[in-house]
């Protein structure tokens, strides 16, 4: 995999080892032109790696899939997925949808196929009601991973600083060794690379164990702007 990505996007050499920078939410091109965009990643917290990155099809929301990190490459601007369109919708789903929105329903309900009964209210019969283009949708990870979207918020010990733009990886290994931030007005809009060491959990976005002033401390970290 290494050999791959010396091309890649934002490439790094630090500490004698290339890193490459994983930007959230650019565009995802298959071998055969089939595109998508950059979701999320799925991150393991105990080996501190990018096990997934999750692509959704261009205008098809809720078809997002679970795209292994040894199948990526990243290049100015976009990840390339070496699979074909047929092969991609044959990955692993990366989310599921629990319940849709109808018609008639202040609530989400669960559609069922004629002929089938639910556990809980309220379901109905799928083919018996008009449907509208809402669903509610749940993410789909591997057991003890964690999904982190572009836009999840960063937390200092004392505070938000900003927002999860990026990841830089060893594309060797898959270890993350910075996260990426954007921070906010405060902070100049610049984006911030913190050590992943930093990094103290996953509770509703990404939490630190530095301060704020010690975050703003870190040098502005460099992103190509064709990456978003």
């Amino acid at each position: 995999m290494a050999a791959r990505v010396m091309q890649a996007l934002g490439s790094w050499v630090q500490e004698g080892s290339l890193v490459v920078t994983l930007v959230l939410g650019s565009e995802a091109a298959c071998s055969d032109g089939y595109r998508g965009e950059t979701r999320a990643v799925v991150i393991d917290p105990a080996a501190g790696t990018v096990t997934h990155v999750v692509v959704e099809p261009k205008g098809r929301s809720g078809l997002a899939r679970l795209v292994p990190l040894d199948i990526v490459d990243a290049t100015p601007g976009q990840i390339r997925i070496r699979c074909t369109e047929a092969e991609f919708r044959n990955l692993d789903a990366a989310e599921e949808t629990l319940a849709e929105f109808a018609l008639g329903y202040q609530a989400p309900v669960q559609l069922l196929p004629a002929g089938w009964r639910g556990a809980d209210a309220p379901a109905v019969e799928g083919d018996t009601i008009p449907r509208i283009p809402e669903q509610e949708t749940i993410d789909v990870i591997p057991p003890g991973e964690v999904e982190e979207h572009r836009g999840d918020h960063v937390h200092a010990t004392d505070g938000d600083i900003g927002q999860v733009h990026a990841l830089r990886i060893d594309p060797g290994s898959g270890q993350v060794t910075h996260v990426l931030v954007r921070g906010g007005h405060a902070w100049a809009h610049k984006d911030v690379a913190i050590p992943f060491s930093k990094v103290a959990g996953f509770d509703d976005g990404i939490r630190l164990s530095i301060t704020r002033q010690q975050v703003r401390d870190l040098p502005p970290a460099d992103i190509d702007p064709s990456a978003g």
